[in-house]
């Protein structure tokens, strides 16, 4: 996968080159790019705002310098044998992110992500735009932080990114519960013990021992999770059981 990204401050992506998404680069399982639009700017001060017609607060990113980096990108891209791909506005406005958008973008060849700052954007940059996407409820200075946050969590779902394939399908949300409790030696730490059925040697026991423990961890802590699933007859059935063993100790 290629990703680009079109931003006013490309550095502050250097993290990206560390942990995993670091190796992912080094390996060539990922290509990530940076542009600075500031230098596709025709202004002579460099400028890539204005004031809004009919005024207002703040300043708007302007469509020309952001128009001619897309075109010089994405002119990139194919020279290399990438496809124009999804062009992603990061936007209080867009769809809230997920796992599920994530692994919806992780299917792609070529991202390009435009990043904002100051006020807003002149509307006719939505015209370059496939998908609009919100990090959350709350207001940043920037698009660059949301932006990475994406890269990192798409990168991780891509072949080969992750050291243990297996990993990925079981995080949390990827199955759409939260994830079970997990150990490591010692098996008793500070009087602290790992449940007995993790040791037992017993593989079914296990899983039915986290399947329960994901679906009560979801119950307790985002039980709006369990509205958003179609559940399996055995899950229904162990939610009841959690339910009745939770209001017997409410009720001691």
């Amino acid at each position: 996968m290629r990703i680009d990204v079109l931003s006013l401050f490309p550095s502050m992506f250097g993290p990206m080159h560390d942990s995993i998404v670091g190796k992912a680069l080094e390996r060539d399982e990922l290509e990530l790019e940076v542009t600075d639009f500031r230098q596709y700017s025709t202004d002579k001060h460099g400028n890539v705002d204005d004031y809004p017609f009919g005024g207002g607060a703040g300043m708007l990113l302007q469509a020309q310098p952001i128009f001619d980096a897309m075109a010089a990108t994405q002119a990139k891209a194919t020279a290399s044998g990438h496809e124009k791909g999804r062009v992603i506005l990061m936007d209080p406005a867009g769809v809230p992110f997920t796992q599920r958008v994530a692994e919806d973008f992780a299917k792609e060849d070529h991202l390009t992500f435009i990043c904002g700052h100051y006020e807003g954007y002149d509307e006719r940059i939505r015209s370059l735009v496939t998908d609009e996407v919100s990090m959350g409820d709350y207001i940043l200075t920037g698009g660059e932080l949301p932006a990475m946050v994406m890269i990192d969590a798409i990168s991780r779902l891509l072949p080969g990114v992750l050291g243990n394939q297996e990993s990925a399908p079981g995080d949390s949300f990827s199955t759409g519960l939260l994830e079970y409790p997990q150990y490591t030696r010692p098996a008793d730490f500070r009087g602290m013990k790992v449940p007995d059925v993790l040791i037992s040697g017993n593989h079914q026991k296990i899983d039915d021992w986290r399947e329960m423990q994901s679906l009560k961890r979801t119950l307790l802590r985002r039980p709006d999770l369990l509205d958003q699933l179609t559940l399996t007859g055995d899950q229904k059935r162990l939610l009841r059981d959690i339910q009745i063993e939770l209001d017997e100790s409410d009720n001691q």
